[in-house]
């Protein structure tokens, strides 16, 4: 149990009694802005047997330092993940970089640690005096200079140079201990006992000095509390003044020895309490209060429960916005400085931290403004929230709500309000599960918003299982409504999913066809309707024809090709759509149907005719020659002349029908024919500009000498000269490449001979296996002592010097395979 003090706008206060959350007073009309829950599992452990010094907070985990000198991780549930042992005494200071993968940990003894959660490799040093700050650069794992900052009696910058060491700057000294330090982006800001700083790393340069205000209060009991907004925004707390600081870039024409930044103060104002801790929430501040309060029987202050305050910041005072008093365990014991509020910046979570307790803030959701909304018995703007945001909550919230309202209109006597709430009511409040009501209150519901809301009764049937009432019942009841309004789409849709719900899928398919349904499609694949539309495949295509024929397509062992060309044989234009996709799958399974493709191509899709013509290999080529000769299609005629062979032919058309030089250039390449590139010539002699064409094409293929000659004198041919000269361009080309193939030739055959001449000059192994290619006998004598002879060819045969011709200067045996059978007998014979 938690007990917990809340207070209003005018600061009574009244004690009340809650478990886990701390609510505002019952009688209150203004809705709480945070909830709250205490840090339990493993946190509940480690706070019964040690105290709670700082904690940090990442968006995966927790790392929490206690006065006894450890370090726990936890995650967000307070469960431990780790535990190191770092110090016999308090831990001052958590930092971690915003990856979350290296922690700094300073303690009270002089003990600094800055390591790799995953590596340990890091930074370990003790010193001489407290360090009661750490802070890593936010990118410290992706800096290649690893750079951190120490606080004690004086402020240390460490960096790793390049050579892997660690070197130390001194930032700032001589102003007492530094208390607080926070860093973002480029700046660090830091507290001593004099007042705020903030440094710029890229620049080098201090920007700003922030004075403390109430100097009569010790830094150290009551400390400074820092915040970054954002890059560019530092929020300072100090005693009970809070000032907002905004960094800006200075004029590059005032500059001259002034640093490139400066601060502006855009927002100062005291506030009633002590500060122990700020972060931000959107444009307004969520503060954390030490309060005092007067004794009644003593003349002293005694330690009150802290406060958590949501205010909006005013350029010279703040406007409150919502307080919460909370009750920590132990806080009568409990000083200013062990407290502080550290926040989690991607779910927007505020923990609270004291030596005994932890305390998670949230702002309230929508499930909590309904209940809140619930408890105040404003029952109509509950359900109206709750229908905004109907996907967002659990259905049981609603059937409460709705129980709830009924309850209270019943209880207040306004029967009347009751029954109209029952049509808004009963969707959400009957029960639908393993505990149901009879059908007849189903169908009396369904009866009641058919009569006057078409669109919330679709609703009911389509959220509702048919099994809850009678189908038949109320397909009856549509049907008679239909009778009255036939084409109404809403009650023809919902007529199509009772007809499924009761397994009539042809009479569903039906209305779906009627009305183009996009569902339609799911239908037929879910209930497997294809026997169904072998009679409605053009309904199904003039719907949605890709949709369709995909469909077809791909269910051909349940419709045949032969069914759907039989269904489509009266339109001519769909039937073309089905067998274009069917060929364009496999050019072979609609092969009986090509030759009925080349009119259907021809009439609808004559952009596709020459593919279809080039693919396929089963349409007969003098029907299509007959098609294309009747409608003038010159471009596919001249395709099939190429293909039945008649290429003369085909370039005549080429030439006369399309006069296209570059076209009749290319056919001619294809073709590869002497006899056409001479027919090509003498078609384009009297023709300049098919001469110029020709000039700047034939050279790679025919010599352009022959065309040249042909030409009469004294014929103007346009761009001539451009011709020749690419003529010759293309020549000396030609020439530049056998040049290149010939040196390439040449030294390939010099590598590959002495590469041979290497090989051939190697020892050649012989012993007692080897034998005479001409005597057949050993080619090592049996007895070693004795002088020997022997000649080995390059070609590896080897004989006995006595056993070769007198002119044996070449291996016989390979000899004689290049002169022929026998000559290598009569050679040995000589």
């Amino acid at each position: 149990m938690i007990w917990g003090i809340l207070g209003n706008k005018n600061n009574s206060w009244k004690i009340l009694l809650r478990d886990c959350f701390l609510h505002q007073e019952e009688d209150s009309e203004e809705e709480p802005k945070l909830k709250y829950e205490r840090l339990s599992n493993g946190m509940t452990e480690i706070l019964q047997n040690d105290a709670a010094s700082c904690m940090t907070v990442h968006d995966k985990f927790l790392a929490l330092g206690t006065h006894f000198g450890k370090v726990f991780l936890l995650d967000i549930q307070g469960n431990i993940t780790q535990k190191f042992e770092i110090s016999s005494v308090k831990i001052n200071q958590i930092s971690l970089d915003e990856s979350g993968e290296h922690v700094g940990i300073c303690s009270e003894d002089g003990k600094v640690q800055v390591f790799g959660l995953y590596t340990r490799e890091g930074f370990h040093e003790n010193f001489d005096c407290p360090i009661k700050v750490v802070a890593l650069h936010p990118q410290f794992t992706r800096s290649n200079y690893k750079q951190f900052v120490t606080g004690g009696n004086k402020l240390l910058l460490y960096e790793r140079n390049w050579l892997n060491r660690w070197k130390t700057s001194v930032l700032h000294e001589g102003e007492g201990t530094i208390t607080n330090i926070k860093w973002r982006a480029n700046l660090i800001a830091w507290a001593n006992n004099v007042g705020v700083k903030i440094y710029d790393i890229s620049t080098k340069q201090r920007i700003t000095n922030v004075l403390r205000d109430n100097v009569s209060l010790r830094p150290d009991m009551y400390p400074c509390s820092l915040c970054w907004k954002d890059n560019t925004t530092l929020i300072v707390g100090w005693g009970s003044s809070i000032k907002i600081c905004a960094v800006k870039e200075r004029n590059p024409t005032e500059m001259r020895d002034l640093p490139s930044r400066y601060v502006e103060i855009v927002s100062a104002f005291e506030t009633e309490f002590f500060i122990c801790g700020l972060a931000p929430l959107a444009d307004q501040l969520v503060t954390l209060f030490f309060v005092k309060e007067n004794s009644d029987q003593m003349d002293e202050e005694l330690c009150a429960r802290p406060r958590l305050d949501i205010i909006q910041p005013l350029p010279e005072s703040c406007e409150e916005i919502s307080s919460d008093a909370l009750t920590v365990r132990n806080f009568q014991d409990n000083e200013c400085r062990d407290y502080r509020l550290e926040h989690s910046e991607g779910e927007s979570l505020f923990y609270i931290i004291s030596p005994k307790d932890i305390v998670v803030a949230k702002e309230r959701d929508q499930d909590d403004h309904i209940d809140w909304l619930v408890q105040k018995k404003k029952y109509e703007e509950a359900l109206m929230a709750a229908e905004i945001s109907f996907k967002n909550i659990k259905r049981h919230d609603v059937q409460k709500i709705g129980m709830d309202y009924i309850n209270h209109l019943v209880d207040t006597g306004d029967y009347d309000s009751a029954l109209n709430q029952r049509k808004c009511l009963s969707p959400s409040y009957l029960p639908r599960g393993d505990l149901r009501l009879r059908p007849a209150i189903y169908e009396m519901i369904l009866h009641e918003f058919l009569k006057t809301d078409y669109e919330g009764f679709a609703t009911l049937i389509r959220e509702w299982p048919g099994d809850l009432y009678n189908n038949m019942a109320i397909v009856q009841a549509v049907t008679d409504h239909l009778k009255r309004d036939p084409t109404n789409s809403t009650l023809l849709t919902t007529l199509a999913e009772l007809y499924t719900y009761d397994q009539r899928y042809d009479r569903a398919l039906e209305i779906y066809l009627r009305l183009r349904h996009k569902d339609v499609y799911q239908l037929i694949h879910k209930h497997d309707l294809f026997s169904s539309i072998e009679d409605k495949i053009v309904l199904l295509m003039d719907f949605d024809k890709e949709k369709a024929v995909d469909m077809l397509l791909d269910n051909e062992d349940k419709i045949s090709i032969d069914k759907v060309v039989e269904e489509l044989a009266d339109r001519p234009g769909l039937l073309h759509v089905y067998l274009h996709k069917l060929f364009k799958r496999d050019h072979h399974k609609g092969q009986k149907y090509h030759e009925r493709q080349i009119g259907l191509y021809a009439e609808y899709d004559r952009p596709n005719l020459l593919p279809f013509l080039r693919d396929s290999t089963h349409c007969p080529l003098e029907k299509a020659l007959e098609i294309c000769q009747q409608r003038n299609f010159v471009e596919e005629t001249v395709f099939l002349l190429s293909r039945m062979g008649n290429c003369r032919r085909a370039l005549q058309m080429i030439m006369e029908e399309l006069a296209d030089v570059d076209k009749a250039i290319e056919f001619a390449k294809d073709q590869d024919d002497a006899e056409l590139w001479d027919d090509l010539i003498s078609y384009s002699i009297d023709k300049p500009p098919f001469i110029t064409g020709l000039l700047n094409n034939i050279g790679t293929h025919v010599d352009p000498i022959l065309l040249i000659r042909r030409i009469k004198e004294g014929m103007e041919i346009p761009n001539l000269r451009d011709s020749l000269v690419k003529i010759l361009h293309d020549y000396n080309l030609q020439i530049l490449l056998r040049e290149g193939c010939k040196k390439i030739l040449v030294a390939d055959s010099l590598s590959l001979l002495q590469k041979m001449h290497r090989t051939q000059m190697r020892g050649v192994r012989v012993d007692e296996e080897n034998i005479c290619e001409s005597c057949h006998t050993s080619i090592l004598p049996s007895d070693m002592a004795k002088t020997f002879n022997v000649v080995v060819f390059h070609c590896r045969h080897m004989f006995h010097k006595e056993c070769l011709p007198s002119s044996g200067t070449f291996c016989n045996i390979c000899s004689a395979k290049r002169r022929g059978p026998g000559s290598g007998i009569l050679e040995m014979k000589k």
